[in-house]
């Protein structure tokens, strides 16, 4: 049976990691259930002084992997709430599920709250934080009240504060749904593509992962990505399994929309289309980018998933607020044009980003965190584009060369020893009416906090700071 938060009091909790969620989670349980309390809290690295204070738990025992018994000190715990960011797989996760201990998330716990009941769950490898965004303002445009959680907005519990809203948008990424346990109401996946492979332990794991949201209790819609193959093939596979199965499990399965094609919301080449009439030109559009017109057929779709009609198309999107890092304009100098796109972390997201600039002169920034990426499609596309790579570490010189393969010439194709280089070299490289961009088709974390560090990194560059 699902973990619910209002199940907790007079609980002993174990917690695993202090991010985010887990300091909300400590908040409202001290608020709300003050019989249940933080008997132990568990980390990778010696946590920051006062950490006992952060999670309102003065008596817990604090531990380290390194140095404790993990596993011993949390097996006596009735529930571990776990930070997103520990795996699921690691065996002290799977040790505890073995010893019988529930291992969850604060999400979850919300999700479990709540039914799913109002909720829309965005998940998929890119485009979650823009279609959860765009699909909050869309559900205010329309009349409905509308909260934003989980990645983006507030984390999940700190929605307990407020009245329940008509629609909460709630932004999952596959660190959540590997081990949730109660779905949305609406489960949208916007597209599906290799990553996170270290987290997941394969990248068969992180599809499994990542789309077990689609089949979960109080799941009534799926809304899929039509373009996305591999997404639709997935999901005829199960549809095949589901059909020879029980009776019964195919009688209750979801009922299963799609955007991105010509029966519903779709992108075509004179902008956003519902059923093949257009309702919003390519020159009204938020955003850069044919993905982006597919994010917001996703919105839309979704929105109608829940009963809310498309509110009035344009006007409604033209006090849309872009979300940074994401194909954002930061600098317009001597005729060249600079944007950052430092949330591209994989080769098909920076794929999308270059084809956003078609007939325009390109310098790509790109590289960052190995996670054995392959170079070879977006090196054709650079050598096709006749684009101008600047490679950062640590793949940098891998794209470099994957560009080079393709044809691109050694002029084209130029290895920095960082990003202040490799923005001087732009700036240099950059000609009236080009766009230099930043779409590093990697994680950050092997030079930078996050993406946004990165992001803002360019950006201090290319301002000359």
């Amino acid at each position: 049976m699902p973990v619910r938060f209002s199940e907790l009091d007079g609980a002993r909790v174990g917690v695993w990691g202090a991010g985010r969620e887990v300091r909300s989670f400590a908040e409202q349980l001290a608020r709300r259930l003050p019989g249940a309390k933080i008997d132990v809290a568990a980390f990778d690295t010696a946590p920051a002084e006062g950490i006992r204070e952060t999670l309102k738990a003065p008596a817990a025992r604090v531990l380290t992997v390194a140095h404790d018994d993990v596993v011993a000190a949390l097996s006596g715990c009735d529930v571990v709430v776990r930070s997103p960011g520990v795996s699921i797989h690691r065996p002290e996760m799977q040790a505890l599920r073995e010893a019988g201990v529930p291992v969850t998330t604060a999400t979850s716990l919300w999700l479990s709250e709540r039914g799913g009941q109002g909720v829309l769950g965005v998940t998929g490898t890119k485009g979650k934080s823009t279609t959860a965004a765009l699909a909050s303002h869309l559900a205010r445009a329309a009349g409905r009240t509308a909260q934003l959680a989980g990645n983006i907005g507030v984390p999940a519990l700190d929605l307990l504060d407020s009245d329940p809203a008509e629609v909460t948008v709630l932004e999952l990424s596959s660190y959540q749904t590997a081990d949730l346990e109660t779905g949305p109401q609406v489960a949208l996946v916007t597209n599906l593509f290799k990553e996170h492979t270290d987290w997941h332990g394969s990248e068969q794991a992180y599809r499994a992962e990542k789309l077990r949201v689609l089949d979960l209790p109080g799941v009534r819609v799926r809304v899929l990505n039509a373009r996305d193959e591999e997404l639709v093939a997935a999901r005829e596979e199960a549809a095949r399994i589901a059909v020879t199965g029980p009776a019964s499990a195919a009688a209750q399965a979801p009922e299963t929309r799609r955007f991105g094609a010509p029966d519903g919301w779709d992108v075509l080449a004179s902008g956003v289309a519902l059923r093949g009439e257009l309702v919003v030109s390519s020159s009204e559009l938020p955003l850069l980018g044919e993905h982006n017109a597919l994010n917001l057929c996703a919105a839309l779709a979704a929105l109608e998933a829940l009963g809310i009609d498309a509110p009035a198309l344009p006007a409604s999107l033209r006090d849309f607020q872009p979300l940074a890092h994401r194909l954002q304009t930061v600098v317009e100098r001597d005729g060249v044009v600079w944007v950052d796109d430092s949330i591209s972390t994989t080769p098909e997201s920076t794929l999308a980003a270059l084809a956003s600039f078609p007939g325009r002169d390109v310098v790509l920034i790109g590289g960052g965190q190995d996670r054995g990426q392959d170079y070879a499609e977006l090196g054709r596309a650079l050598a096709e584009q006749n684009a101008t790579v600047i490679g950062v570490p640590s793949t940098g010189p891998r794209l470099i060369a994957a560009a080079r393969d393709a044809g691109a010439p050694a002029t084209r194709a130029i290895e920095a020893a960082g990003m202040r280089e490799a923005v001087s070299l732009a700036r240099d490289l950059g000609r009236p009416g080009a766009v230099v961009l930043l779409s590093p088709a990697a994680p950050s974390f092997d030079h930078y906090r996050d993406f946004e560090e990165r992001g803002e990194r360019f950006r201090d560059f290319a301002e000359g700071r």
